[in-house]
């Protein structure tokens, strides 16, 4: 049973996450001939605020004054 376990920044549309959990179970379905109901996909959504790479969060690097 393949499990995929995605963490993004929060803040795409509920469509968005759907076809990425779609595409997702597909490219797995294809890439082992994996039965495509054995393959699970857990998305786990991040704050901006909780996200940082060199220092600097993403809600940071947003900030219009950044």
């Amino acid at each position: 049973m393949p499990f995929i376990d995605v963490t993004l920044v929060e803040g795409r549309t509920p469509e968005q996450l759907r076809a990425l959990v779609t595409a997702l179970t597909e490219a797995a379905a294809t890439a082992i001939d994996a039965p495509r109901e054995s393959v699970r996909v857990v998305l786990r959504e991040v704050p901006a605020t909780h996200w940082a790479a060199g220092d600097v969060t993403i809600a940071e690097r947003r900030a219009p004054d950044a």
